[in-house]
């Protein structure tokens, strides 16, 4: 295609924008209205992603090691217990905290009231277990319950197994309702734009009877549709940016040290943005695309 003729094309669509003002308006703020809820949905799923990972990481399994009269019988069962649990396929780490160690834990958490117990302390040595796949968690538990020398294994089953199952739930349906809200906004686009495409049925049909080319017609059309995305897509990057960094700056210094934390400004908004213009365009192209077709046929 000659560059004149591309140029034509541009310039026909943007002209196309100002003569159709009101349907214009409608198709962008179409744009504007789903890509804004896109946008948002989309910030809110990544964050709960982020938690949801965290959470996982973070579970771990407690073994409470025998207690031994003897220190060097003790000193020799929980080397043999670690080695042996270190070489259970799926297990990531094993650190050991001593019954000492447990007691500080326990009155940092608790206060100085249960420092009385630190002459006679009645804790357990304990391991902590990680795996390298937290859904490998439960089986990597059960394995462990088999070993000699163990006291008890904790990792709160019932609590483990319903997490990771509300967990994936939230996943599946975050998922979903994405995959939904992108159909709704093909859907309302495209129908917008056909609304146009139809008020213009006569110029389509003129062009063709004077022996215009299909692509002829449908590029400024496809090209129109583009600029509908593009600026569909300026006020949901706009709001979707300044309303998570002024939360981000609001809430992230409150949960610093905390498990939970949000995702970084950067590079989140630069994907979500690039999602959002992308999908303007893509969708603007695609709604326009579809809608002239029918018309084609003179």
């Amino acid at each position: 295609m000659k560059g004149r003729t591309i140029r034509r094309h541009f310039r026909e669509s943007i002209k196309s924008l100002g003569r159709n003002g009101w349907m214009t308006f409608a198709s962008i703020s179409a744009v504007t209205v789903t890509l804004l809820l896109v946008g948002v949905f989309t910030i809110i799923m990544m964050n709960l992603n982020k938690v949801a990972d965290d959470i996982e990481k973070d579970v771990e399994i407690k073994v409470l090691i025998e207690i031994f009269a003897d220190p060097a019988e003790a000193k020799a069962a929980e080397d043999k217990l670690m080695k042996e649990i270190k070489s259970l396929p799926g297990v990531a780490d094993v650190v050991y905290s001593s019954k000492e160690q447990e007691l500080d834990l326990l009155i940092e958490s608790y206060g100085e009231d249960l420092s009385l117990f630190e002459q006679s302390n009645p804790l357990n040595n304990v391991l902590y277990v990680k795996a390298k796949e937290p859904q490998q968690t439960v089986n990597i538990a059960k394995q462990i319950e088999k070993f000699d020398n163990i006291n008890d294994v904790k990792y709160g089953e019932e609590k483990v197994g319903k997490l990771f199952n509300f967990l994936n739930t939230s996943r599946n349906v975050g998922l979903v309702l994405i995959v939904g809200l992108l159909f709704t906004a093909i859907f309302l686009i495209s129908n917008t734009i056909r609304i146009t495409i139809i008020a213009r049925k006569d110029e389509i049909e003129i062009m063709k009877l004077v022996g215009a080319t299909n692509s002829f017609v449908r590029i400024p059309f496809v090209i129109e549709g583009m600029w509908l995305g593009i600026l569909g897509a300026i006020i949901p990057m706009t709001v979707v940016s300044i309303v998570y960094v002024n939360i981000y700056k609001i809430i992230q210094p409150k949960l610093n040290g905390e498990l939970l934390q949000l995702l970084d400004v950067t590079p989140l908004l630069y994907q979500v943005n690039a999602l959002i213009l992308g999908m303007g365009v893509l969708i603007g192209i695609w709604g326009s695309f579809m809608s002239v077709r029918k018309f084609l046929k003179v």
